[in-house]
C-alpha cells in the first residue's frame, strides 16, 4: 500500500490474468480516501485489525505516534461503504494482550461497524518479533470465535496442500521463503513437495554456510534468514 502505483498495478494485473487479485494490508494507509480507491479493482482484501482501543493498540501494534486506531477502524468502515469486493478482516490475537473480555466487547463492536465478509482468528504460531508473545489455545479461540459470531473462523495452524511440482533450486527457495517468515521443515516439505528428510539435510548444510539459522519456539524447530 505504501507504493504509489498500486492501483495501476492491480488494474494492469488483472488485464493479463483472470487469478484473482488479494491484497493484505496493516490497514495504516486505509484512513487515506485516495488508498481505498486504489484497492477498489481488487478482488479480496484483507486488512489486519488486532486492537480497538489506543491503549491495547500501543501494546500490541507498536505503532507510529501519528497513527490511531480510531481513524483505522473509520477507514475500514469507509472502505467496507465503497468496496464491491470482498473483504476479509484478520485479528491476530496476543495472550494477556488483547484478549481480555473488555477489550473483545470493544473489538465486537468495531467489527460490526466495519462488516466484514469473514473475520479470520490468528494467534502467535511462528516465531514472534517479541519472543515474551505468547499464543492462545484452540479452547480459547473457540470462545472468542462464538463471542464475535458466525463470521469468524480460526486460521492458526491450518493445515496447507503439498505443493505439486518439485523446484528445480531448492535451496534458493528455501532462503527466499524463509526470509518472509520462520517456517518448519514439514511446511518447507509441503510448499516445495520435497521429502522433510531432504528438506533437513539441505538446510543443515545451508546452517554450515551461515545462510540460514534455526531458531526453537515453543518446542518447535523453525527455520530463518
Amino acid at each position: 500500500m505504501l507504493h504509489s502505483g498500486i492501483g495501476r498495478i492491480i488494474k494492469g494485473i488483472k488485464k493479463i490474468t483472470d487469478v484473482p487479485v488479494a491484497v493484505l494490508t496493516n490497514s495504516s494507509c486505509l484512513t487515506s480516501a485516495r488508498a481505498r480507491r486504489d484497492l477498489a479493482a481488487a478482488d479480496i482484501v484483507v486488512p489486519s485489525l488486532d486492537a480497538a482501543t489506543p491503549a491495547v493498540f500501543r501494546k500490541v501494534n507498536r505503532p507510529h505516534s501519528s497513527l490511531s486506531v480510531e481513524r483505522i477502524i473509520s477507514g475500514l468502515a469507509s472502505f467496507r461503504h465503497e468496496f464491491r469486493g470482498r473483504l476479509w478482516l484478520e485479528v491476530m490475537l496476543v495472550k494477556g494482550i488483547n484478549d481480555g473480555p473488555a477489550h473483545l466487547k470493544k473489538l465486537k463492536e468495531a467489527i460490526v461497524r466495519i462488516d466484514p465478509d469473514r473475520v479470520q482468528l490468528n494467534t502467535v504460531v511462528r516465531p514472534p518479533a517479541e519472543r515474551s508473545a505468547r499464543p492462545l489455545g484452540l479452547g480459547e479461540l473457540k470462545k472468542i470465535r462464538s463471542f464475535l459470531g458466525e463470521k469468524a473462523e480460526i486460521i492458526a495452524g491450518f493445515q496447507k496442500k503439498p505443493g505439486r511440482r518439485r523446484t528445480k533450486n531448492i535451496d534458493t527457495a528455501i532462503i527466499a521463503t524463509t526470509r518472509r517468515r520462520p517456517v518448519t521443515a514439514e511446511d518447507l516439505s509441503l510448499s516445495l513437495a520435497e521429502s522433510v528428510l531432504e528438506i533437513r539435510a539441505r538446510a543443515g548444510r545451508l546452517i554450515e554456510r551461515g545462510r540460514l539459522r534455526r531458531v526453537i519456539h515453543r518446542g518447535r524447530e523453525y527455520y530463518e534468514s
